[in-house]
């Protein structure tokens, strides 16, 4: 599932290569569509910014 997403993929730390999760944030509504995707997430702001998408701000 993380790959089907594209939440898994190649990440660097300290000059060094490596597999692991890239933290992303998916909305899916009721029917279980994606309505908007959040990649590559830094924790300052974000949950604001989700808020704004979920309230239509």
């Amino acid at each position: 599932m993380l790959e089907k997403y594209g939440a898994w993929g190649t990440k660097m730390n300290y000059g060094k290569t490596y597999q692991g999760i890239i933290r992303s944030t998916f909305i899916i509504d009721a029917k279980g569509k994606v309505q908007h995707v959040f990649p590559k997430v830094r924790t300052k702001g974000h949950a604001q910014a989700v808020l704004d998408v979920i309230l239509g701000n």
